[in-house]
């Protein structure tokens, strides 16, 4: 018998049907990947299988008998648990509180020695290597995903649903996270995983099922299949990443980073006398292991994050000064920060409105200081096109889109203000492969017209694909400048260590 059977779900919001009589089988104890373009629907199908949603037609069979869900709290006692692309932790508290809170009783005469005993026996039983008294904003990212698979296991979850959950870890953490998944299955877990990252769907799962445009296209044992089949299954047509790669032409120096000196949020020194070069039409790729300081470069460029020391000149001119409207403006910086959800989108806002933050106050935005709405309606249905923003309107709240629309709304927003310099952090972070073609081909495309692009990532691969050359932090620093063809694994990994090379 299976063990989960989604039957003929059909799903809409108003007039755009977000899934349609989708059916798919999952057997118990596998590995079943949802794999799909951004905003084809797997999120809103696993939404309706964790209670948030409910759906129009259809059901949910759970070993053969239906379920009646109306919350999560209905989803987490049939034994299924979801964890969110975004986590749902509360960082001041340690694992062991932020593992039960929010069980019956709550936090008052709580047994905390009991319940941390049980915490560390179960993550030693699934392999997790976590400390039941750390404070959660200690732990990196790929700890902190951990926790959430404990809090959803330690209330007895045999279910897991995981939202794209390799977007926020470095590349060290991806491959044991993976094992942990194998590890999970073999204690008979059925996991569902939604993901756009083919070579993970190849790594561990059992069985994939495809989706387009809200209804299932496909269903295939992964090893029967390979990488370019699934995305030529997913986007409906052969996806071989043509890149429409420019040759570097570099011109003037136009942004220069001169012993940048910074500290993060908790006040320790992020930044340590970093310096580079930015020519016009070049792409500079950043990358290095996570929490090195790539954020707070992004942000002390772009004027979010206050210097302790040293220089950003911008065509030859000090910014330090500058807010971040007056860089916008005078030094013609654009900004695609890290977290798009809470920094780049006023998420209540509309599409439209979210398209206009940056010049929302002079024309054509506004006139007289009041917002043209026309021309909003008219901006908005031009970008939503030519940038194939997938919505069912461009007036619904942009929190309601897929990540991967968020983060197209963001790049449609700063690429048309026409910057010379674009600061673009993690750029292709949860984007499915079709996206990632125009992303990266769209950054060609600014570079062949002269812009300066500061291309941040911790996604290796992509910025291999587009950096004319890739400078390595690590703690705070650059301790390597190379080209992308001297950039081999071993020397890559020597710099993210700190091993420090001559800049090029």
């Amino acid at each position: 018998m299976d063990h989960i059977v989604i039957d003929r779900i059909t799903k809409s919001f108003g007039a755009f049907r977000a899934l349609d009589d989708v059916f798919i089988r999952i057997a118990k104890g596998a590995i079943h990947a949802i794999l799909g373009e951004n905003g084809a629907g797997k999120t809103t199908l696993m939404n309706i299988l964790y209670g948030l949603y409910k759906p129009d037609e259809g059901q949910i069979l759970l070993n053969g008998r239906p379920l009646r869900m109306s919350s999560p709290a209905d989803a987490i006692s049939h034994g299924i648990g979801m964890i969110h692309q975004h986590f749902m932790l509360v960082n001041s508290l340690t694992v062991t509180e932020n593992v039960v809170l929010g069980l019956e009783g709550g936090l008052r005469g709580v047994d905390y020695a009991a319940h941390e005993k049980r915490i560390r026996e179960l993550a030693k039983s699934v392999g997790f290597d976590i400390e039941p008294a750390a404070e959660v904003w200690t732990l990196p990212m790929g700890m902190r995903q951990r926790v959430e698979i404990l809090k959803a296991l330690y209330r007895k979850a045999d279910v897991l649903i995981l939202d794209e959950p390799t977007s926020v870890l470095a590349p060290s953490e991806i491959g044991s996270f993976l094992e942990s998944l194998k590890t999970l299955r073999a204690k008979n877990h059925t996991i569902l995983f939604i993901t756009h990252k083919l070579e993970e769907v190849m790594h561990v799962a059992d069985r994939v099922t495809v989706m387009r445009h809200g209804k299932v296209t496909d269903e295939v044992d992964a090893a029967e299949t390979t990488p370019r089949e699934l995305a030529q299954r997913m986007v409906g047509r052969d996806v071989i990443m043509n890149l429409k790669r420019v040759k570097s032409a570099p011109g003037e120096v136009i942004l220069k980073a001169e012993k940048l000196v910074a500290t993060d949020d908790r006040g320790v020194r992020a930044l340590d006398a970093l310096s580079f070069e930015l020519r016009a039409g070049e792409v500079f790729g950043i990358t290095g292991v996570d929490g090195n300081g790539q954020r707070e470069l992004s942000e002390v460029i772009a004027g979010l994050r206050p210097l302790d020391s040293g220089h950003i000149m911008a065509s030859g001119r000090d910014i330090g000064p500058l807010d971040v409207k007056r860089r916008k403006d005078e030094a013609g910086i654009g900004f695609v920060p890290e977290d798009r959800q809470h920094t780049g989108l006023v998420l209540d806002y509309p599409v439209a409105t979210n398209f206009i933050l940056r010049d929302y106050d002079r024309q054509p935005a506004s006139r007289h200081g009041l917002l043209d709405f026309k021309y909003m309606a008219r901006n908005a249905a031009d970008l939503v096109k030519r940038y194939d923003v997938r919505l069912r309107s461009p007036q619904q709240p942009v929190r309601f889109l897929s990540g991967g629309n968020q983060q197209k709304v963001i790049l449609a927003r700063e690429i048309e203000a026409k910057p010379k310099i674009l600061v673009i952090m993690q750029a292709c972070k949860g984007l499915d492969v079709g996206a990632i073609e125009f992303v990266q081909n769209t950054i060609f495309e600014l570079k062949a017209s002269g812009v300066g692009v500061l291309y941040i990532s911790t996604e290796l691969e992509h910025v291999l694909d587009i950096a004319d050359r890739i400078g390595v932090m690590y703690r705070g620093r650059i301790t390597g400048t190379l080209l992308p063809q001297e950039a081999t694994s071993e020397r890559l990994g020597e710099l993210m260590a700190g091993v420090a090379s001559e800049v090029v």
